[in-house]
């Protein structure tokens, strides 16, 4: 069961409400020279030359872009899968996706606006499986790292592989 605060809980129960949750990505990737912050909500103007919205959190600014995510299931023996789409209004995202040679890490947060410094939801971290570009959309499956499913130990500890236990 997760942990959330009090003000996250009424915003959810409520049949109506002023409070808005917000989607926060961070982007890592050892050919970014720093992470990419997108947020889901175009909370404050963070910028006016460009002109740009965004969410500020914890000290960082993300950029808005319009995206979609599913929850992963908390059940423990399945490995979480996050499906996302986001917007594709900014071709820029569309090239610097294609640059990857490996899978990028993505971070994702929920956080209320009107509480922006506090993470309700945090997702593991997950790498990048997957990603359809289309005219309006891009669809991306995340999944966990491959390494925290394989099987530990690897080896059994048989006589035949160690031979020094028996």
């Amino acid at each position: 069961m997760r942990e959330v605060s009090a003000l996250f809980r009424r915003a959810v129960y409520a049949q109506e409400t002023d409070e808005v949750p917000i989607g926060l990505l961070t982007v890592t990737h050892e050919s970014l020279d720093e992470p990419i912050y997108i947020s889901s909500d175009p909370t404050t103007r963070l910028a006016d030359d460009p002109l740009t919205y965004g969410t500020e959190s914890r000290g960082e600014q993300y950029i808005f872009l319009p995206f979609e995510f599913t929850l992963p299931d908390d059940k423990s023996d399945s490995a979480p899968r996050v499906q996302l789409t986001t917007d594709n209004i900014d071709r820029r995202l569309v090239a610097i996706l294609r640059t990857f040679v490996t899978p990028p890490s993505i971070k994702l947060e929920i956080i209320m606006a009107s509480d922006p410094d506090t993470v309700e939801i945090t997702v593991p971290v997950l790498q990048m499986a997957d990603a359809t570009f289309e005219d309006h959309t891009i669809s991306n499956t995340l999944v966990a790292d491959p390494l925290i499913n394989e099987p530990h130990p690897a080896g059994q500890f048989t006589p035949g592989s160690f031979s020094g236990l028996f």
